[in-house]
C-alpha cells in the first residue's frame, strides 16, 4: 500500500512535503479528527519516525499547513504595504491577493478553519498571534488611508477589517475551480466591494 500511495503523493519529493501533501489530501477527504498517524505515513510513503522527526506530531501537521500558507500571505502583505503607491492601490492590491492566495490553497484554508479549534492550547495561541499581524498590518493601510483622508472614517478600521476577512473565510464554502468565475474575478469584485465601502 505504501508504495502505491508513495506515486500518488509524489516520488522525489522531499519527505516534509510529502508528509503535508497526504495529510492535506486525507485531512481534506475525513477531517482531522479520523485520519491516524498511520494513516498519513502510509499515504506518504515513510515511517511514523520519518513524520516525528520533521513534525513530533498530528497537530503539528495541521499547524504547518496553515502556517505555510500565512507565511506566504504576510510577505506578499509587507511587499504591497511597503510599496512605493498610493495607499488605495496598496490595500486594493493586498485585499484581491489575500482571495488569490486563499483560493490557490483552499484545501489547506478549509482543512484549517473547520480544524483550527482541535489544536493544542499552545499552538491555538500561536496561529491567533499569527494571524493577528496580519490583520494589524492590514488594518494600517486602512488606517493610513482615513487619517490621510483618502478613506471614509465612519467605519471603524476594525469592522472594515472583519468584513473583507468574513468574505474570505467563506470561499471554502461555495467557491469551486472550473466555475464560472476564476480565482482573479472573485478577488477583483471583493477588492473593489473593500474600496467602495471606504470611499468617503
Amino acid at each position: 500500500m505504501a508504495t502505491m500511495a508513495r506515486a500518488t503523493v509524489g516520488d522525489g519529493q522531499p519527505v516534509p512535503q510529502r508528509l503535508l501533501a497526504a495529510a492535506t489530501r486525507l485531512f481534506a477527504e475525513r477531517g482531522y479528527d479520523r485520519t491516524s498517524v498511520q494513516e498519513i505515513v502510509e499515504a506518504a510513503g515513510v515511517t511514523k519516525g520519518a513524520l516525528y522527526h520533521y513534525f513530533g506530531s498530528k497537530d503539528d501537521l495541521l499547524h504547518e499547513i496553515y502556517g505555510r500558507v500565512l507565511r506566504l500571505q504576510q510577505e506578499r502583505l509587507d511587499a504591497f504595504a511597503d510599496a512605493d503607491a498610493p495607499v488605495e492601490r496598496r490595500l486594493r492590491d493586498a485585499a484581491a491577493d489575500v482571495v488569490v492566495t486563499t483560493i490557490e490553497n483552499l484545501d489547506d484554508a478549509t482543512i484549517f478553519f473547520r480544524s483550527m479549534h482541535q489544536l493544542s492550547p499552545e499552538k491555538h495561541k500561536q496561529v491567533r498571534a499569527e494571524r493577528r499581524r496580519y490583520h494589524e498590518r492590514f488594518r494600517a493601510l486602512i488606517e493610513e488611508g482615513q487619517r490621510t483622508g483618502v478613506f471614509s472614517s465612519r467605519t471603524p478600521a476594525d469592522l472594515v477589517v472583519d468584513y473583507h476577512f468574513g468574505s474570505v473565510h467563506h470561499l471554502g464554502t461555495w467557491y469551486r475551480p472550473g466555475g464560472p468565475l476564476g480565482p482573479q474575478e472573485v478577488a477583483d469584485h471583493l477588492a473593489d466591494l473593500l474600496l467602495r465601502a471606504l470611499r468617503p
